[in-house]
């Protein structure tokens, strides 16, 4: 029950114990086309390039950053989190002249500071996480993809902690790429991360395309400045999911059939009602949490549906507490980084734990291990709150 990863859905294991075929088997190839459908349908996009990039969720961001960004190029990340200083760290690592804007851990940034930003770097690219679990944040998008456009700006999103259980709407809100994992709200486990990117950004990587020896064609030809990456290098990617299915690399086999399944279960519940699902019992936990009195981290009208960040209270241990929870009940709740370590607990409700019971044996585990630390707290305080709200 912590900030991922969490428990995955026993479907999407089962799907994953399925036996390996070859990765141009007409049967592997059909199903790598079927699981990009599948993701259009999460991403609410109707972009072409919509397909998996084989390695946990930190390998998608790689592969888009360093697949848009040459050396020189003007990078802006507004930074609300741990996770805004990674897009920094990962844009430095490709060359990029990266310029930040901060916020206290806690709070998001308004469109027009974003657009001020913008207008003082120019820059080539906007890199901004959607929802960031250390500090449980959401950041709004809705208008940031006009103001890139209208300062032409790319916009990059990092949305692997929010997609599947926050409303994300990829053409409406006129994002040029983002990212994705498997083990937060898809319900899956981490090793695969889902990407989708637009025309204006597949003309830029389209224009940096190097086609290595050996499987190039007599009509490929370099252009631009080549991608510093080989296996995250996406223009070669593109061309491995698309007809040409380009020989780049062995496609993880397992791991697309559990992201098929994690897309094909969300399609199925419906988006709008999978985004309900998050939100319903991500209220029931936080509505839980102060009914046992405890505290609630940030500004709770722009946090995740699917993490809350709970404030420690005074006298006790966070980690032995934690510690306790894990070995006396099985369950697993997340402490935070940087400066929030030891002032905050992080607990999920997310993919297959956004359920009643999942929350309520939560809030009741968690009251035991407070009062063994001699908190005073209600008794049933927590369970009632969170019924309060499933009434």
């Amino acid at each position: 029950m912590g900030p991922g990863p969490v428990t995955a859905d026993p479907r999407v294991l089962r799907a994953m114990s399925a036996h390996l075929v070859g990765q141009f088997d007409p049967w592997m190839t059909d199903t790598m086309t079927e699981t990009m459908g599948l993701y259009r349908d999460v991403f609410r996009t109707a972009n072409e390039q919509t397909f998996l990039v084989d390695g946990t969720s930190r390998a998608g961001i790689e592969a888009a950053l360093v697949s848009l960004v040459e050396p020189g190029d003007r990078v802006l990340v507004p930074v609300f989190g741990r996770f805004g200083h990674l897009l920094t760290e990962i844009a430095a690592r490709c060359g990029a002249e990266v310029h930040t804007i901060e916020v206290p851990w806690g709070e998001v940034f308004a469109p027009e500071a974003v657009e001020d930003a913008v207008r003082a770097v120019r820059p080539k690219a906007v890199a901004v996480v959607q929802g960031d679990t250390s500090t449980t944040m959401c950041q709004p998008l809705a208008d940031l993809g006009e103001i890139c456009r209208r300062h032409d700006a790319l916009l990059y999103c990092d949305a692997t902690a929010s997609l599947g259980g926050n409303d994300f709407e990829m053409d409406a809100w006129g994002l040029d790429v983002a990212t994705a994992g498997l083990q937060k709200c898809l319900g899956g486990p981490s090793g695969s991360a889902p990407i989708s990117i637009g025309d204006r950004a597949v003309a830029v990587i389209d224009a940096r395309k190097h086609v290595e020896a050996g499987i190039r064609s007599d009509d490929d030809e370099d252009l631009g400045a080549r991608i510093a990456s080989n296996y995250l290098d996406l223009a070669q990617v593109m061309d491995y999911w698309g007809p040409r299915r380009l020989n780049h690399h062995t496609e993880a086999t397992t791991m697309l059939y559990g992201a098929r399944e994690c897309a094909r279960l969300l399609v199925e519940e419906g988006l709008d009602a999978a985004v309900a699902r998050h939100a319903r019992h991500g209220r029931a936990m936080l509505e839980g949490v102060r009914g046992l009195g405890l505290g609630v981290f940030g500004d709770v009208t722009h946090k995740m549906h699917n993490v809350v960040a709970v404030e420690i209270p005074d006298g006790v241990d966070g980690d032995k507490a934690r510690t306790a929870l894990l070995e006396d009940f099985g369950i697993e709740i997340g402490t935070s980084f940087g400066p929030l370590h030891g002032r905050v607990w992080r607990i999920g409700t997310m993919g297959y734990n956004a359920r009643k019971d999942a929350v309520l044996v939560t809030l009741a585990a968690l009251e035991q291990v407070l009062r063994g630390y001699g908190v005073p707290v209600t008794a049933g305080g927590g369970v009632g709150a969170a019924r309060e709200v499933y009434a």
